[in-house]
């Protein structure tokens, strides 16, 4: 057996856990009255695969003759909703931030982001894939708007699937069951790529990568995190189902199939993990490095279908903000077609709305990435939103634990006894988070 990294649990996570103790702030909304009264406004990014799109996107904006400036900050992507939670707790909030869609919930009910109803167009909300306003809805209200949704699956070298007579799964509908995910595995490994799935174990547990990527095994399953109306864990995430499903995939990491020693991306980018588990923004990566031969497919079928992440960064007005209709300025700008696709071209996300979309031919009939398109037209049964709880930061933050001792070999019925009843005392803890 092959030795593993041990990652570290790092404080960011009790610290995330800290802010679902707020006494639940929300339901305020930015004031939208039709005139730009400030002159200058502050927004901050996190530091991804995008930020060169993210500057840019701000000097046309600049250029634009809206009437306000905005002054740019980004912040390394691992720290950023730590450096959020400190600057809602100073008080030192910019007017605009991004966020990984997720935690909205916990920001709302806080208080650190303010609703958009009253400045939000419906040419803008008419315009939004449903996914984006699913993941943007709290408590009834619309409190973001995002420029991009996700795709999650599996990268593949066509080449070392033909080597070994794999199947090629022609959507979501026709995903390899668990089992034959498996043999093409094994059979990969018998034909010399040791450790023939890349999973970006050099990710680590810091950031939302461990949650987005392995939770849809729990739902292919006939799992999932939390019971979606009382958000508690206990008999779902530590179900029958999800232990059978995660005691496989540390089988997989038990006998080298999955590889667990990776520190970047070299060993997909060279074709010695031919398979890799990893999101959207891997793709043009991937594509320089395998041309033609890359291909995309679904996550394996634990049971009842594959499913996949959605949801990703998105766009809101924080309660430091005191003029509704300059941070919107931004927002409509940032959600516009040509602003949309020169930031997706940068990060190989998914189009915010449905005509940019469609002026991507990655993902019309035939295009690189229809997959992901597919995938999340089948939410939530497919693309499962992660759950919409303010207690998200404590759901993600013990679940990529649970992750962490699960793939180093720990018991997973008691790593998920014990995540869920971490994650039950921290709603009983907040009256089981009332709606404000």
């Amino acid at each position: 057996m092959t030795t593993r990294i041990k990652w570290l649990i790092p404080i960011v996570g009790l610290l995330l856990a800290a802010t679902a103790c707020s006494s639940g702030g929300g339901g305020e909304g930015a004031v939208c009255d039709g005139t730009i009264d400030q002159d200058t406004i502050e927004v901050w990014v996190h530091e991804g695969s995008e930020a060169d799109a993210y500057e840019a996107l701000i000097e046309d904006f600049n250029a634009s003759g809206a009437g306000v400036t905005v002054t740019l900050t980004k912040i390394p992507e691992g720290g950023y909703t730590d450096t959020v939670n400190a600057a809602a707790a100073s008080g030192d909030l910019p007017d605009v931030i991004d966020f990984d869609g997720p935690t909205l919930a916990n920001f709302a009910w806080s208080g650190n982001v303010v609703h958009l109803e009253e400045c939000v167009t419906d040419e803008v909300r008419d315009a939004l894939i449903p996914s984006i306003i699913e993941q943007g809805t709290y408590a009834g209200q619309l409190y973001s708007v995002a420029t991009f949704d996700s795709g999650l699956g599996l990268y593949a070298w066509k080449s070392a699937l033909d080597e070994v007579g794999a199947r090629i799964p022609a959507g979501p509908d026709d995903a390899w069951t668990v089992d034959e995910m498996e043999q093409v595995l094994v059979d990969l490994q018998g034909a010399g790529y040791a450790m023939p799935l890349d999973i970006k174990i050099h990710y680590g547990t810091q950031g939302e990568w461990m949650t987005y990527g392995f939770s849809p095994i729990l739902q292919s399953a006939g799992a999932d995190l939390v019971d979606r109306d009382s958000l508690k864990a206990e008999g779902v995430l530590n179900s029958e189902e999800a232990v059978a499903a995660l005691a496989t995939f540390q089988d997989w990491a038990n006998r080298d199939l999955i590889n667990t020693e990776t520190v970047d991306d070299t060993p997909f980018l060279e074709k010695q993990s031919p398979l890799s588990w990893v999101g959207h923004w891997m793709y043009n990566t991937y594509k320089e490095a395998a041309g033609d031969d890359l291909i995309l497919v679904p996550l394996p079928d634990f049971g009842e279908g594959t499913r996949t992440g959605m949801g990703s960064w998105a766009w809101a007005v924080t309660s430091s903000n005191t003029d509704g209709d300059a941070a919107w300025a931004f927002l409509e700008f940032a959600t516009a077609d040509d602003t949309i696709l020169t930031i997706t071209a940068a990060n190989g996300a998914v189009p915010a709305t449905t005509t940019a979309l469609g002026q991507d031919p990655n993902y019309a009939e035939g295009g690189d990435l229809v997959l992901f398109k597919q995938q999340l037209e089948g939410a939530p049964d497919i693309a499962v939103p992660r759950p919409l709880t303010p207690g998200y930061p404590t759901v993600t933050s013990e679940f990529w634990g649970a992750m962490d001792k699960i793939l180093l070999g720990e018991d997973v019925q008691a790593t998920l006894d014990a995540a869920a009843a971490a994650i039950d005392a921290d709603v009983d803890a907040n009256d089981g988070y009332p709606e404000p």
